[in-house]
């Protein structure tokens, strides 16, 4: 599958902004997806899960709260919608596709085995 993340962009603190990650060239439906990021300086890390269904969701603690993933396998199209942002948000967002039978929701970037190109946000306090 390959995974084309979009919608970042320059928002101000308190701002919204909704990220979204297009398929193709396999079924979406067979994969979990996942939101990571990688802030200046920082190690990628993970921010959000759906399982294959949407049934399922996991988040980190950073985006608890504030963050909603969510797909439409229909558009074969995964979301990540961010509110109440703030300047430690900023970061290059990537989705990324994990192959599953099942609602499993991977949380390891080791277990996600096709990747976006990632897109930038950056919140301007």
């Amino acid at each position: 599958v390959q995974l084309q993340a979009f919608g970042g962009g320059l928002v101000q603190a308190g701002g919204s902004l909704r990220l979204s990650c297009a398929a193709s060239g396999r079924t979406f439906s067979s994969y979990d997806m996942g939101w990571f990021r990688q802030a200046p300086g920082k190690k990628r890390e993970f921010v959000a899960a759906i399982s294959r269904s949407g049934g399922r969701t996991y988040y980190a603690d950073s985006a608890k709260g504030r963050f909603t993933i969510s797909r439409d396998n229909a558009k074969n199209t995964g979301y990540l919608q961010m509110n109440s942002l703030d300047a430690e948000d900023t970061a290059v967002y990537y989705c990324a596709a994990h192959p599953t039978s099942t609602e499993y929701t991977a949380r390891a970037q080791y277990e996600y085995d096709y990747w976006g190109q990632g897109t930038q946000v950056t919140v301007s306090s």
